[in-house]
């Protein structure tokens, strides 16, 4: 059975994918982008308003679901016994994504183009490899519970790959002009990409039945009398059956 955190992915890939083609559509209504001089750019087509204003709020939210879904998914590799150091780096790399995600939204091209860049080297590159260390870890430790069918597996191991192979020609094609259009639209199949991995975890999450948030009091603190404090902030997560 599904618990309701399994609807976090599949919401974020939903929302994500929506919302930067409803961006596209206004910028190619209000004529923002020119479809006869070439296939444009994401980050083109949210750089003017009214636009513009979408695009950042569609970024933003996407990043805060991103990186709740990448501290849920922190818990569960703990959970099922993931060493602390490797499971860290996952996290931080599912994070960084996020704020990459985050700066895109906030810093468009046309006005902070340096830190807009660093934002999509974040969200692209980055977040790929947020999967990968993912792809890693299962590949190194055949004993992880693996919900879902075992085909999932394959097809995440699929988008990885031509995620990453459609990032390196997107980057070689954007050096050379007349090409720049096929470098556009090999990033608009990146972010579709990105965000399809993103949706798979709801496979992953289905196993959960709910969270629970604890807090621990300041040292020289007395707790309420309440149930034993655990040692840590934490979150718990609840199995489903």
């Amino acid at each position: 059975m599904w618990g309701y955190l399994s609807l976090l992915p599949a919401f974020l890939a939903i929302w994500a994918v929506a919302g930067i083609w409803t961006v596209f559509a206004l910028a190619v209504a209000n004529k923002s982008v020119n479809l006869n001089e070439g296939f444009p750019y994401i980050s083109i087509c949210g750089s003017y308003p009214p636009q513009s204003c979408l695009f950042s709020q569609v970024l933003n939210m996407g990043a805060a679901l991103a990186a709740w879904i990448c501290i849920l998914r922190y818990h569960q590799l703990q959970d099922w016994g993931v060493t602390r150091r490797f499971n860290q780096l996952i996290l931080w790399t599912g994070l960084l994504s996020a704020l990459g995600t985050s700066m895109v939204g906030n810093f468009q091209q046309k006005n902070q183009k340096p830190t807009h860049l660093t934002g999509a080297f974040l969200a692209f590159f980055v977040g790929i490899l947020y999967f990968w260390l993912q792809l890693l870890l299962f590949w190194r430790k055949k004993n992880l519970p693996q919900p879902g069918s075992p085909w999932i597996g394959p097809l995440r191991l699929g988008l990885c790959t031509i995620c990453t192979i459609l990032m390196v020609v997107m980057v070689v094609l954007h050096s050379w002009v007349p090409l720049r259009s096929a470098s556009a639209s090999c990033e608009w199949a990146v972010a579709m990409l990105l965000f399809s991995l993103f949706g798979l975890l709801s496979v992953d999450f289905s196993c959960l039945d709910g969270c629970t948030l604890f807090l621990q009091a300041a040292p020289g603190i007395s707790p309420p009398p309440t149930p034993a404090s655990p040692s840590s902030v934490q979150i718990q997560l609840s199995q489903g059956q």
